[in-house]
């Protein structure tokens, strides 16, 4: 099982600076379709509520990898 616990901190270390990047290419991409100011707002408030939650996956899966409980 501890193996398995590292592995996958591993995969969540790899997933998390993965989904920041595509949620910043995808606001970007989107606020130059529409730039308007509701567009620029929601993005604005997806990123700030996702980053921290991104970061948190990195942080968890640096601890899985080192096998702490």
């Amino acid at each position: 099982m501890n193996m398995f616990k590292r592995y996958a901190g591993i995969v969540w270390m790899l997933v998390s600076p993965l989904s920041i990047w595509f949620l910043l290419q995808t606001a970007i991409s989107e606020i130059n379709k529409k730039p308007g100011i509701d567009t620029k707002i929601q993005w604005g408030v997806f990123i700030i509520i996702f980053i921290p939650i991104g970061i948190g996956l990195l942080f968890f899966g640096y601890y899985a990898l080192k096998g702490e409980d």
